[in-house]
């Protein structure tokens, strides 16, 4: 597996594979999963959405939950009508995600407790000091969605630091930032115990993104390794792209992205030739727009002039045609 699950930069040649790094040498492993795409190129953006929320398996375990304490769950069992109406009145189906009109809703029916899923449980890896904003902006953007973000750290770029801190995370899901992009030519550990589902996505910003099955705890569900880029607007393409999917999915959630619609582009929307782009858009008369900021990808400026992120497909998007937007947390 490529050198972001190593935290190794270039002067260490990408040699280090993944059985150094979890310590799985000689641990048989399952059967492969192709990671990338046509010919060994990325996986397209839809492709990879696809793989992150399909490698979660099924939801994590059901829990009760007071009303209070059940915002942001996602419900295990459907909510059903108080008597004498009938049992069999659904409220609202399994997988609704627990928000305070749910809870109002809940309490009118007489019930004081949810049977919910348990919230993927997250820990967020900043490999190095380059970017330090990007954790914290990950780590609210995945509350967002779904998860108990437990802890934010900053680990040294050394392969036995970064070893230690994912085999000792008790994490459903451990999120790496930065160095996704120097691992040419490492080892892809065709033996090891983890798994490589995702190498590279074809999504600007972003594409160095990756995602590993690592060896479940003791008689646990899965267990998964996120490595995503270090500047943040190609954090959050990777955001969207593999760890909001996986949350949505791993929390029992049935809409793998609830805050996005399709609308009209205003104005010509441009693409990248071959990959899909996540363009910065705010909302405008009958649609949206590109945001008026011609910056480095790595400036929070256009981010924070957003109102969310069009889904451009390779060649772009003409005016007046519609286009898919991913709508930013808070917004």
């Amino acid at each position: 597996m490529r050198e972001w699950i190593a935290a190794a930069e270039a002067e260490l040649d990408g040699e280090l594979a993944l059985e150094r790094l979890l310590g799985t040498s000689g641990v048989r492993s399952p059967a492969p999963v192709l990671a990338t795409g046509p010919a060994g190129g990325p996986l397209s953006w839809e492709q990879g959405r696809d793989r992150a929320r399909d490698s979660a398996g099924q939801p994590l375990p059901v829990v009760g939950r007071a009303l209070d304490e059940a915002l942001g769950h996602a419900l295990a069992a459907p909510l059903t009508a108080p008597a004498p109406v009938p049992a069999s009145d659904v409220l609202l189906p399994a997988g609704t995600t627990v928000t305070p009109v749910v809870v109002a809703l809940a309490a009118a029916a007489g019930h004081d407790r949810l049977v919910v899923h348990r919230r993927p449980r997250l820990e967020l890896l900043l490999l190095g000091d380059e970017f330090p904003w990007t954790g914290p902006l990950l780590a609210s953007w995945a509350a967002h969605h779904g998860a108990e973000v437990f802890a934010l750290r900053s680990v040294a770029r050394d392969p036995g630091c970064l070893r230690d801190a994912v085999r000792g995370s008790t994490a459903d899901v451990v999120v790496t930032i930065g160095d996704t992009g120097t691992g040419s030519g490492a080892d892809t550990g065709a033996g090891a115990g983890a798994r490589l589902l995702v190498d590279s996505v074809a999504v600007r910003p972003g594409h160095h993104m990756r995602l590993a099955e690592l060896p479940p705890a003791a008689e646990g569900p899965p267990r998964f390794l996120v490595g995503l880029p270090g500047d943040p607007t190609a954090a959050v393409a990777g955001a969207v792209t593999l760890v909001v999917p996986l949350l949505r999915r791993l929390g029992g959630h049935t809409d793998p992205a609830p805050d996005s619609c399709r609308t009209a582009a205003v104005t010509a929307l441009p693409g990248h030739p071959h990959d899909t782009r996540l363009l910065p858009v705010r909302r405008v008369a009958h649609g949206v727009g590109p945001v008026p900021c011609d910056e480095p990808a790595r400036t929070l400026r256009g981010l924070a002039r957003a109102h969310g992120l069009a889904v451009v497909p390779p060649g772009g998007v003409p005016a007046g045609a519609d286009v898919e937007v991913l709508v930013l947390p808070g917004v």
